[in-house]
């Protein structure tokens, strides 16, 4: 059948991955270093991954395509929780997709999901009920605090036998969208900027990449609010105080789009600082390392 459907052009693609995670549909994949199109099927035609890519590379065009399969799509939205659920009925009602509503719907009740159902853990309903049961007007975890490390000597052995290294964090918070830009742990330091997973592929991540660092950690492919955390980065940068900022990334691709986040938010900001990245492979060796500004 003829209908729309995006299309990606590979020349201005850079594999950045930010259109990823803003196509809950699963139709994107990031393969051989650019966002490719894997199935007609979880295509719906509507353009929701367009406003994300920073390279104007994805645009909707008329042709001849598989018929768009609703409840195939809902079996991978349904995996990603109550959140991605409500943003894609949005999504369908705010585009008038009145069938592919009532379809999403049907299998909604199939399965036994409601949306009235009891918030996700971790939601800012969640948060702000454990913050009130302690006494507190915010989440407990977003507290901005700094962690007193009492000085060591530089010769001291980082592992003994059974004997653990201390940890080298000196602040709390470290997720990017908690962390306040005017925070005063912030002024005057190299800040980590540091994707998720490397604390668990860098055997000694602590003793090599963020002593004497503030750190931030964020996932460009799974985390929602990348346009808050370009903000934030930004806000960071021109007022926090840093030195310089180290991108800290695993090999696979979608990790580029930390590094491209950092680039824009340092050619964004009046403030200029150094930006330097490390690519870490899943075996936790360093790969490649450069400056770029």
């Amino acid at each position: 059948m003829i209908r729309e459907i995006i299309t990606i052009d590979e020349e201005k693609c850079t594999g950045c991955g930010l259109c990823i995670p803003n196509c809950p549909e699963g139709a994107l994949q990031v393969i051989d270093g650019k966002a490719r199109l894997v199935s007609d099927l979880f295509c719906d035609g509507l353009g929701a991954c367009i406003g994300h890519c920073p390279e104007g590379a994805i645009t909707v065009e008329k042709r001849e395509a598989e018929p768009y399969d609703e409840r195939r799509v809902m079996a991978n939205i349904v995996r990603q929780g109550a959140g991605t659920i409500a943003a894609h009925l949005k999504h369908l009602e705010d585009h008038g997709e009145d069938e592919l509503l009532a379809v999403a719907k049907v299998v909604l009740e199939e399965k036994g999901i409601t949306l009235d159902a009891a918030p996700e853990s971790g939601s800012p309903a969640v948060c702000a009920a454990e913050a009130a049961a302690i006494g507190h007007t915010v989440c407990p975890g977003s507290i901005s605090r700094q962690i007193a490390r009492p000085p060591r000597p530089e010769t001291a052995s980082p592992i003994e036998a059974g004997v653990a290294r201390p940890s080298e964090l000196t602040h709390w918070p470290v997720q990017l969208h908690l962390i306040p830009a005017g925070a005063p742990w912030l002024k005057g330091r190299d800040l980590l900027l540091c994707a998720d997973c490397v604390g668990y592929a860098a055997g000694d991540f602590h003793g090599q990449y963020l002593k004497g660092k503030a750190l931030a950690i964020a996932c460009p492919k799974l985390d929602s609010g990348l346009d808050v955390y370009l903000q934030k980065l930004t806000a960071i940068i021109e007022n926090g105080g840093i030195t310089s900022l180290d991108v800290l990334m695993m090999q696979v691709p979608c990790c580029r789009g930390l590094l491209h986040l950092a680039q824009r938010a340092a050619a964004a900001a009046q403030t200029k600082v150094p930006v330097r990245y490390t690519v870490v492979s899943i075996a936790g060796e360093v790969l490649e390392t450069a400056q770029v500004c």
